[in-house]
C-alpha cells in the first residue's frame, strides 16, 4: 500500500475487523491506490449470532415511533458530518452534484423514513392491517391481519454506484421494521460505505448489532441464513439471477428482493415537434441521464425512443448539448462529468459499446474532441459520453446490451403503438419516461407501458417546473421493476417497511382481537364510566374506554337551519315531492348534519386534555336519517399513538383515534367514522 492508502475494515460483532491488506482499490480519477480490502476471512456465524442475540433484542426493545426518532437523529448527524463523506466520495470520480445525490440523498431517505414511521406506524411493534372482518352472523367471531417484525436478519448486497444512498435506502426501512442488517457494499467503492458506517457507529445512536459491514467476500453468509431472514440485492441482472437460485435461499424460502440494472427508456411523444418546449425537455433529460454519475445509474436512460421524422433533429440537439459537457477531475473548475468508478468498469463499458455499434451509428463519442481535464487523468477511468443512433427497430442488441456508463441509443419509431412495443422489448425496466403535450397520448401509453415498468414519468412543461427527473427514485414511490429489472420493490414509503415484516391472519372474538392488535375492534367489550373519555390524559386513557351518548331527535328545523348555515339546499333535504320520488322516499337530513349532531352528542365542551381535532378517517354514511328519526352515538377509544413530542411549554402529546358509531332509534348504524384528536399528557 502507498502511504496515503487506507486499510478498510469490516464491522462485525461490534468491532472493526481486518489487519492485513488484500485487494488494492484505486482512485477513479488518477489511478492511484487509495485503499485496500482486508485479507482476513469473516466468521459469518459470529456475525449472524451477534445480529440475532444482540441486534434483534435491542431493536425490539424499541417501538416503531422510537426507531423513527433514531432515524431522524441519525440523518441530522450524517448531515453535520457530510463533508467527510464528500472528501472520500471524490475518489470515486463523482462530482459535487453526483455526491449530493448519494450522500445527502441518503440522509434525506433517513429523514423520509423517520416521517413514515412517525406518521404511519403505531407506538408498538405490531401493525394492524384492518379493519377486522366479521366471520359470523352474531358478531362474535371475526378475523383481521397483523404485521410483526420477522425476527430475522436482513442481508443487503449493494452496487458500486451509490455507496451511501444504496446502503441507507435499504437500511432505513429495515431498521424501522426492527430488523438488524448486514451490509455488503460493492468492493470497488466500499471505501465510501466504510466511511459512512464509521460515522454511523461514532454517532452512538444505533442499538448494538443493528448494522454490520462486510468488506470483501460474503463467504458462506448466504449458506447460514434461515427462513426468517431476508436478502436484498442491487446490481446486474446476471448476478441477480445467480443469487436468486442460491440453494439455501430456495430451501429455506428466504425472501429475495432484486433491483437490477435495466434498459430504461424515454419516449418522445408523436405529438411533440422540434418547436415545442417538450422537445427540448426530452433532449435535456436524455443528456442529463447520460452524464450524471457518468451514466452509472440503474435508472439511466439507455434507449431514447423518438418519432422517425424527428430523430435527426433530436440527434443534432443532443450532440450540441453533449459537446458542452466538460469531462475530467471533478475538483477542476467547470468539470461537469467525472470518470467511471473503476478501470474494470471502463473496460466493461467499452466492450459493450463495441457490441452496440454493430447495429447502430455513432452520433457523438470519443472522436469528438474528448480530452478529460486535470492532472494524472490519463490513468483514470474516464469514458466519453457516447450517443448512438439505431434506425432499424429490428436490431436486438439495443434491447439486450446495457453499457453501464454515459451511453444512450436513439431508436426510431413510426407510431405510438410501435414506440410502446420497443419499450417492452427491454423485457422489464425500473423506469420509463413519456414526454408529451397531449393528455390523450399519456392516457393511451401509460397503461400499456406500466406492465413493463416499475415507475413512469410523464413530462411536460407544467411538470418540468418541479420534476425530480427520470432517474431519481424517491422514498415515497416504489423503486424496482418487473422482468429484467429484478421483479422486486424497494422504497414506496410504508411498503418497504412492510417487506421486512411478517403478515399473519388472526381469528377470534372481537374482544380477543382488540387485545391482540392493541386497538378497539367493533363488537369488542368496552369500558364505560361516569368520567367522560375526553377528561382523561393520554397516559390514563385506555383502549376500549367508551361513552354511549344521550339521544337527539332530528326535526325539520334542524334540516332547514343546517341548509341555511351551510348553503347546501340539495333537493333531497328540501324538495318534498322530489324526495318522495327518490330511492329514499322521503326528505332526509344532510350527512354532515348527522356528523355535526353526533359531535354535539359526544363532545365534552369544557377545557381539558383533548386539545384539538386532528382529522377524520373512514367516514361512511350507512343509512339515511329522516325527519323524526332519533340518533345516538357511541364514542370509543380505538387507538393511541405516542408521537414522543411536546408543545412549546414542554407538555407531552399523543394522538388518539376514536371509533364513532351513530345509530338510529332501531339500533341501525347510520354513520361510522374515526376521529383523531391531539391529547395532552399529564406532565
Amino acid at each position: 500500500m502507498t502511504a496515503q492508502s487506507t486499510l478498510l475494515q469490516s464491522f462485525i460483532a461490534g468491532r472493526w475487523f481486518g489487519e492485513t491488506p488484500a485487494q488494492a482499490l484505486h482512485s477513479a480519477v488518477n489511478g492511484r491506490q487509495i485503499a485496500s480490502t482486508h485479507n482476513e476471512a469473516i466468521d459469518f456465524g459470529e456475525a449472524l449470532d451477534h445480529a440475532r442475540r444482540t441486534g434483534l433484542p435491542g431493536l425490539l426493545k424499541l417501538d416503531f415511533q422510537q426507531r423513527a426518532a433514531i432515524l431522524k437523529a441519525l440523518a441530522k448527524y450524517l448531515n453535520e458530518h457530510k463533508e467527510k463523506l464528500y472528501t472520500v466520495s471524490a475518489h470515486s470520480g463523482a462530482t459535487r452534484a453526483d455526491s449530493w445525490i448519494d450522500i445527502e440523498g441518503g440522509s434525506g431517505t433517513l429523514f423520509a423514513y423517520s416521517s413514515v414511521g412517525g406518521n404511519e406506524f403505531p407506538s408498538s411493534n405490531l401493525v394492524h392491517e384492518g379493519p377486522a372482518i366479521p366471520l359470523g352472523k352474531q358478531g362474535r367471531f371475526a378475523g383481521t391481519h397483523i404485521l410483526v417484525p420477522r425476527g430475522g436478519v436482513a442481508v443487503h448486497i449493494n452496487a458500486f454506484n451509490f455507496p451511501v444512498w444504496g446502503m441507507l435506502e435499504k437500511f432505513a426501512p429495515t431498521f424501522l421494521a426492527g430488523m438488524p442488517c448486514i451490509v455488503k457494499p460493492a468492493t470497488a467503492t466500499s471505501y465510501l460505505t466504510e466511511a459512512a458506517v464509521r460515522l454511523i457507529n461514532e454517532s452512538g445512536l444505533l442499538p448494538a448489532g443493528s448494522l454490520q459491514l462486510v468488506i470483501g467476500s460474503t463467504g458462506d453468509l448466504l449458506d447460514r441464513l434461515q427462513g426468517q431472514d431476508v436478502v436484498t440485492f442491487t446490481g446486474s441482472a446476471d448476478t441477480a439471477a445467480k443469487l436468486r437460485v442460491h440453494p439455501n435461499l430456495i430451501r429455506q424460502s428466504i425472501p429475495f428482493n432484486a433491483e437490477a440494472d435495466s434498459l430504461n427508456c424515454a419516449i418522445l411523444g408523436p405529438d411533440v415537434s422540434p418547436d415545442d418546449e417538450e422537445f427540448d425537455l426530452f433532449v435535456k433529460e436524455v443528456a442529463r441521464e447520460m452524464t450524471t454519475k457518468a451514466g452509472q445509474k440503474c435508472t439511466a436512460i439507455r434507449r431514447a425512443i423518438v418519432p422517425r421524422q424527428h430523430i435527426d433533429a433530436v440527434a443534432e440537439r443532443l450532440r450540441a448539448r453533449l459537446a458542452k459537457t466538460v469531462v475530467g477531475d471533478p475538483s477542476v473548475e467547470g468539470v461537469r462529468m467525472g470518470p467511471l468508478a473503476s478501470k474494470a468498469q471502463q473496460h466493461d463499458v467499452a466492450e459493450r459499446v463495441a457490441r452496440l455499434k454493430q447495429g447502430a451509428e455513432q452520433v457523438f463519442g470519443a472522436s469528438d474532441g474528448f480530452s478529460p481535464q486535470g492532472d494524472g487523468v490519463s490513468d483514470g477511468a474516464f469514458f466519453a459520453p457516447t450517443l448512438l443512433l439505431c434506425r432499424d427497430s429490428a436490431n436486438e442488441a439495443v434491447h439486450d446490451v446495457e453499457a453501464f456508463g454515459p451511453v444512450s441509443t436513439l431508436i426510431a419509431y413510426d407510431d405510438l403503438d410501435g414506440a410502446l412495443d420497443l419499450a417492452a422489448r427491454g423485457r422489464g425496466s425500473l423506469v420509463g419516461s413519456l414526454v408529451t403535450r397531449d393528455p390523450a397520448v399519456a392516457a393511451k401509453a401509460i397503461p400499456v407501458a406500466a406492465a413493463w415498468h416499475g415507475r413512469l414519468l410523464i413530462l411536460d412543461r407544467e411538470a418540468a417546473v418541479e420534476s425530480t427527473g427520470h432517474g431519481s427514485p424517491l422514498p415515497q414511490l416504489k423503486h424496482g421493476g418487473p422482468g429484467r429489472a429484478g421483479g422486486g420493490e424497494e422504497l414506496g414509503g410504508s411498503r418497504a417497511v412492510k417487506h421486512y415484516l411478517q403478515r399473519a391472519a388472526v381469528q377470534g372474538s372481537p374482544t380477543m382481537l382488540a387485545a391482540v392488535v392493541g386497538e378497539h375492534v367493533r363488537g369488542a367489550a368496552v369500558r364505560e364510566s361516569a368520567i367522560h373519555p375526553f377528561r382523561h390524559h393520554f397516559e390514563d386513557l385506555q383502549i376500549g374506554d367508551s361513552l354511549l351518548t344521550h339521544r337527539r331527535t332530528v326535526s325539520e328545523a334542524d334540516i332547514v337551519n343546517f341548509g341555511g348555515l351551510s348553503g347546501d339546499f340539495f333537493y333531497m333535504h328540501f324538495d318534498e315531492i322530489a324526495a318522495k320520488e327518490s330511492v329514499f322516499g322521503k326528505r332526509i337530513a344532510h350527512g354532515y348534519f348527522v356528523l355535526s349532531a353526533a359531535a354535539g352528542l359526544f363532545v365534552s365542551p369544557a377545557p381539558g386534555p383533548v386539545l384539538a381535532n386532528y382529522g377524520l378517517d373512514t367516514l361512511r354514511f350507512v343509512k339515511p336519517v329522516g325527519i323524526g328519526d332519533t340518533i345516538q352515538a357511541r364514542l370509543t377509544c380505538k387507538r393511541k399513538i405516542d408521537r414522543n413530542k411536546t408543545d412549546v411549554n414542554g407538555v407531552g402529546q399523543g394522538v388518539v383515534a376514536w371509533d364513532v358509531e351513530v345509530s338510529n332509534q332501531d339500533g341501525e348504524l347510520v354513520a361510522s367514522y374515526d376521529i383523531l384528536t391531539l391529547v395532552s399528557k399529564k406532565n
